[in-house]
C-alpha cells in the first residue's frame, strides 16, 4: 500500500509540472531541479542484520549435543524471513522464574530481538537439557542487553521456584573468551541433584543464550562448548 501512496504522489508532481513552466517561466529550472531531485532514502535498521531463518542455520547441529540428546520439537522456533517489530525494555519488576526455562532472555525485560532462531535438546527423561537461542537487536540495543543481565543476578539472588516451591540462589560474573562479551548466570538449590548454568554473549548485534543442567558441574562445561560453538557459526 506504501508503494501505491509514493507512486501517486509522483503522478501528482508530474501534472502540476506543465502548469510551473507555463505561469513563471523563470522559474522553470528551479521546478524542473525540485521535480528530478530524489528524495533520500531512509537507512534501514534491520540492514546487516541475520533473520530467523538464517539464524536457525547458525544454531548448533545435532551433532554437537552429547549422545542421548534429541530435539524437542515444541520447543524449536524462529521468526522465518520477516523481521519483527522492536520492543522497548520492560518496565515491570524482574520475573525470575525466567530463568528456569527457555528464553530466559525475557528476564533482563527485553521480550527479545527483531530475529530470532531457538530449539531445545534433553535426555529422554527430561532430566538433563541443554537450549540455545539467538537474537538479533537494531543500533546498540545488544550492548543495552547485556549490561541487564548483572541487574538480573543481584534482583533474583535468591527466589522461590513457583513449582516446585524450591528456594533458588542465582551468582552471575562476566566471563572472558565468548563472543565481544559474556556473562554467566549460575542457579542452585538443596533440592535439585543439579544446578543449572546460564550463558549470554554477544556477537555484534547479536545476543545467544544457552542454558545447560548437562553433567555433574551445573552444566558449566556443556553450557561453555554449546556457547562457543554457536558463536563460530555466527561468523
Amino acid at each position: 500500500m506504501r508503494l501505491s501512496s509514493r507512486a501517486a504522489s509522483l503522478l501528482a508532481v508530474a501534472a502540476a509540472l506543465p502548469l510551473a513552466l507555463t505561469a513563471c517561466s523563470s522559474g522553470s529550472s528551479d521546478t524542473a531541479s525540485a521535480a528530478s531531485a530524489k528524495p533520500a532514502k531512509a537507512k534501514d535498521p534491520n540492514a546487516g542484520l541475520a533473520t530467523g531463518t538464517q539464524l536457525k542455520k547458525a544454531l548448533a547441529p545435532a551433532s554437537a549435543f552429547p549422545a542421548g540428546f534429541a530435539l524437542q520439537a515444541d520447543n524449536s522456533a524462529d521468526s522465518g524471513s520477516q523481521f519483527l517489530d522492536p520492543e522497548a525494555k520492560s518496565t515491570a519488576k524482574t520475573d525470575c522464574t525466567r530463568l528456569l526455562g527457555t528464553s530466559w532472555i525475557q528476564a533482563t525485560g527485553y521480550k527479545g530481538g527483531v530475529s530470532f532462531a531457538q530449539n531445545d535438546y534433553a535426555v529422554k527423561d527430561q532430566t538433563q537439557d541443554l537450549a540455545q537461542e539467538i537474537d538479533e537487536f537494531q543500533g546498540t540495543t545488544a550492548a543495552d542487553v547485556m549490561k541487564e543481565f548483572a541487574s538480573v543476578a543481584t534482583a533474583c539472588a535468591a527466589f522461590t521456584d513457583s513449582d516446585t516451591h524450591a528456594t533458588v540462589k542465582v551468582t552471575g560474573k562476566s566471563t572472558a573468551g565468548l563472543g565481544d562479551e559474556a556473562y554467566t548466570l549460575t542457579l542452585t538449590s538443596g533440592t535439585w541433584q543439579n544446578g543449572t548454568t546460564l550463558i549470554a554473549a554477544r556477537s555484534g548485534g547479536a545476543v545467544v543464550t544457552v542454558m545447560s543442567t548437562a553433567g555433574s558441574d551445573n552444566g558449566a562445561a556443556s553450557a561453555k562448548k554449546l556457547t562457543t560453538t554457536v558463536l563460530s557459526r555466527l561468523k
